[in-house]
């Protein structure tokens, strides 16, 4: 198998001759925690000889590459559906966070703990970001006036929050400064899913002409990311290792920890099976796209999300279920 870090990048390991054609599964963004599923897969020989792994941190139009390079991707559910309604052929097959990572954050000195403690204060965020959409869902959800919230562009930064800048910030969880970074401070932690909001976070998807000329690689990733997120978390004392080794410089070990520990419950919900989504978070997703005024739903979810695939790898390989691999915090 073959693992690459960018277009033109050294292999971690040579790959098996085959006389097929590979398969690349591409990852939208740099190498981390939230991809060490694929990581753990690539490393420990659970995908196919024909899988190519590689990272793709800084492509604009990273569901159109998907599609045109008849690979399989992983990135936002946000992302990949407004591409899907826009005509790119790619259906979704799995969820790799089966929540938004984006939270609200605020200083724990500052006593701001819930929503309706926002009405009033200036919030940091991204426009048009997955954290802009999901807060004003939640907003609209609690009924809040949102003209009555002062939303400040580009200061979604920690450093923003720590300084005073804004109140409090929208950003995803595995942006938090760990205990040893000189940025930490002790925050507080407001998760649109404890209001309601539950939208796929990270997805798994496939150009359409794969999913319907080679659905066996489907299979065979899937199986594979599963497999991966079970070594993931079944012992940090020897998975961080692991993954920790991914790029030629290096991940730091302590900071990996740190950001597979903050993101558990996206990947292992309580009574949840790895990759399961269902169709209710995808129905919120495509409501809050529209009421965020982002895009229509100009190709039905019907036609652009899967559920067979899963259905499949479970009933074939019903220890993939089991919670004994992973369950225990380590």
């Amino acid at each position: 198998m073959l693992l690459l870090l960018r277009p033109g990048s050294t292999p971690i390991r040579a790959p098996t001759v085959s006389s097929a054609p590979t398969v690349k599964l591409l990852l939208d963004g740099p190498l981390g925690a939230r991809f060490a599923g694929e990581l753990a897969a690539s490393r420990q020989g659970y995908f196919s000889s024909r899988i190519e792994v590689s990272a793709q941190p800084a492509d604009p139009d990273f569901v159109q590459t998907i599609a045109r390079q008849h690979a399989i991707g992983v990135t936002s559910g946000q992302k990949f559906l407004l591409a899907s309604w826009r005509g790119v052929p790619v259906t979704a097959f799995a969820a790799s966070f089966l929540d938004t990572s984006v939270a609200i954050f605020t200083l724990e000195t500052s006593g701001l703990r819930r929503p309706a403690e926002l009405v009033g204060k200036r919030i940091g965020y991204r426009r048009g970001s997955e954290g802009d959409v999901v807060f004003d869902a939640i907003m609209a959800q609690l009924g809040l006036p949102r003209s009555q919230i002062t939303k400040v562009p580009d200061r979604d930064s920690f450093e923003a929050l720590r300084a005073g800048e804004v109140d409090a910030i929208v950003a995803a969880i595995d942006q938090q400064p760990d205990p040893s970074s000189p940025a930490f401070a002790k925050v507080n932690v407001i998760k649109p899913q404890d209001y309601g909001i539950h939208v796929p976070g990270l997805v798994y998807f496939a150009s359409n002409d794969l999913v319907h000329e080679q659905p066996s690689m489907i299979a065979d990733v899937l199986q594979g990311v599963i497999r991966g997120w079970q070594f993931a978390y079944a012992d940090y004392a020897r998975s961080v290792p692991v993954l920790a080794g991914a790029g030629p410089a290096g991940l730091n070990s302590e900071r990996l920890k740190f950001e597979l520990q903050q993101q558990r419950p996206l990947v292992l919900p309580t009574g949840g099976r790895i990759g399961d989504y269902d169709e209710s978070r995808w129905r919120t997703l495509r409501d809050i796209l529209i009421f965020a005024k982002l895009g229509e739903e100009d190709v039905p979810l019907a036609q652009t999300v899967n559920y067979q695939f899963l259905r499949d790898v479970y009933r074939r390989s019903p220890d993939l279920a089991a919670p004994g691999a992973w369950s225990e915090e380590k």
